[in-house]
């Protein structure tokens, strides 16, 4: 019998930070993105991540708080500030990112309480954003080696990462989501393949990784697993801005397929939680879960396909 919503153990590992937006700063960051969709849909995410002593840190940390998200493994760094980034919004969907290094979440340090906490993990969250210092790639090298459930959400933002560290990442990988433009660089490493599929089957064969989703953005996604394939065409929405709309969809399709659920409803309810986030504007507003499963209803028989 699967556990209960709340009893699952979910730890994201990486960066938080301010997204500097044109109309004024947003937390950010999208190992924090996901822990703050899965606390919405009621899990209890813990976040392994690293602020600075300045006022930035410590509104994340109120922020955190306020949304009822455990701040119980928050690093406070006295020599490095807090995160940011400054992005750039062109025509509400095309977003450019200045990522300032280096900072506190670059130094993410080891400590024994990680140990069981991660290794008693359900699921282990990370990114490869957090891999471009060799202090937190260190901590997170170790912590692989704990975690039972690997989930790495690739984020490939020049000039942050190189093709070895990739590779290390997903050799510890079970699910791994990314989006087309990063499927086609990291294939394109090994392979000529046209296809999406042919190049995610490349990626799962080459470094055994059971599960990969392939996110498209107003398109849906693809999904392989275990020799069958899924895909949903997405929803249609008026956009706001689409930052942190990946991470949503990567909650909200964990928060399916945590539970047993299929993998056809999890991309579904992936995409829906997708696509709302797009219609507001930055990574975390504040939205009602009830919102998710209109968009679906709304959409209902238009946007599914089934496995092949």
């Amino acid at each position: 019998m699967s556990k209960k919503v709340e009893d699952l153990n979910i730890v994201c590992f990486g960066e938080i930070l301010w997204d500097v937006l044109p109309g004024g700063a947003m937390p950010g960051g999208a190992p924090m993105n996901v822990a703050y969709h899965l606390k919405k849909l009621g899990f209890e995410p813990k976040l392994i991540t690293r602020v600075g002593y300045d006022h930035w840190g410590e509104e994340l940390i109120q922020l955190m708080k306020k949304s009822e998200i455990s701040t119980d493994y928050f690093q406070i760094d006295h020599d490095s500030e807090t995160g940011k980034v400054i992005a750039n919004v062109f025509d509400n969907s095309n977003v450019t990112y200045d990522i300032i290094s280096p900072v506190a979440w670059d130094q993410i340090q080891w400590d024994e309480s990680f140990e069981q906490l991660v290794s008693e993990s359900d699921c282990f969250i990370f990114g490869s954003l957090i891999t471009r210092n060799e202090k937190s790639r260190s901590t997170l090298y170790q912590l692989l080696e704990l975690a039972k459930t690997k989930v790495l959400d690739i984020n490939l933002r020049p000039p942050f990462f190189n093709k070895k560290i990739i590779e290390d990442l997903l050799i510890h990988t079970n699910l791994l989501k990314l989006n087309s433009s990063e499927l086609e660089l990291i294939a394109g490493w090994f392979s000529c393949y046209d296809s999406d599929e042919d190049r995610m089957r490349l990626l799962q064969d080459r470094f055994d990784i059971l599960t990969i989703v392939v996110t498209k953005g107003g398109e849906g996604c693809t999904l392989v697993n275990n020799g069958s394939v899924y895909t949903h065409r997405g929803f249609k929405v008026k956009v706001a801005d689409t930052i942190g709309s990946g991470d949503a969809f990567l909650a909200g399709f964990l928060s399916y397929s945590l539970q047993d659920k299929s993998l056809q409803s999890a991309v579904e309810y992936g995409n829906a939680l997708g696509a709302l986030i797009a219609t507001y504007s930055g990574a975390c507003p504040q939205y009602q879960k009830n919102e998710i499963q209109m968009l679906i209803n709304k959409n209902f028989g238009s946007s599914n396909n089934n496995p092949a």
